[in-house]
């Protein structure tokens, strides 16, 4: 049975200041990016924030690399919550756990939380003007198809293929819901908020993978159905033939 994974430590005192600290830089650039694209600098960010250009770049080599707390703050919220489902005969499929994380974390439980998407809406469209940003979008979702993939080898045990394909296809329905519903006009919540689009592109990726089908903990890679042999044939052929089933040749 797949073991429960390790509490993390709660981080000090300095890391929880540093962390937002951190968020704050992120939060401004966004805003900065979406108003004004590539033609923002780290002095205006930094300017803006309250902070020393020697701080920013303490916490981030390039200006595109400050809205990354931003972005990862909802992908963590994802991992963390799906590394939490229950496992036994009574918790749901993986496919469904996956699902409900998904959701939690693209449903703003607040004000504070519903601006952080639309700052990310404002970056996403400041994106195709800027290759720096855009690159760093695909590098954060990156690291969370990695960070996915020992959680649900975990939770699956299905082997390593199978785990990297259902983390590719989830952390890809969760970065197309968050492009498609970016490109339009929708509220963060309702029936075209990413919440909603990211259990349809879930449930649309995922179809294929028969291994997210199992209870946390209890599930595992299904393995093919062994092959039968028709009654009178048998894998080689008597003593005298050729290959099953044919005459050795000269006979």
């Amino acid at each position: 049975m797949p073991s429960e994974p390790a509490p993390r430590p709660r981080p000090s005192l300095t890391e929880r200041r540093k962390a937002a600290t951190q968020l704050e830089i992120a939060r401004t650039a966004a805003t900065l990016f979406a108003e004004r694209g590539a033609a923002v600098t780290a002095e205006e960010i930094a300017r803006t924030s309250g902070v020393a250009l020697r701080t920013f770049y303490r916490y981030f080599r390039t200006k595109e690399d400050a809205v990354v707390p931003l972005l990862a703050t909802g992908v963590r919220q994802w991992v963390d919550d799906l590394a939490a489902s229950p496992a036994g005969p009574d918790a749901p499929p993986v496919r469904e756990a996956l699902e409900r994380a998904a959701r939690r974390a693209l449903t703003p439980a607040d004000a504070p939380a519903a601006e952080s998407l639309r700052r990310t809406r404002g970056l996403l469209r400041a994106m195709p003007g800027d290759p720096a940003l855009r690159a760093v979008w695909h590098r954060v979702h990156h690291d969370a198809e990695e960070a996915l993939m020992p959680v649900l080898g975990r939770l699956t045990g299905a082997g390593p293929l199978e785990v990297r394909l259902a983390a590719a296809a989830a952390n890809t329905a969760m970065r197309v819901a968050v492009e498609q519903w970016a490109a339009g006009d929708a509220a963060p919540d309702g029936p075209q908020g990413p919440a909603e689009l990211v259990a349809r592109s879930m449930r649309a990726l995922t179809a294929g993978l028969p291994e997210l089908t199992g209870r946390p903990g209890q599930a595992g890679a299904r393995k093919p159905a062994a092959r039968t042999r028709k009654p009178g044939r048998t894998a080689k052929g008597r003593r005298g033939d050729g290959p099953a089933g044919t005459e050795r040749p000269g006979r």
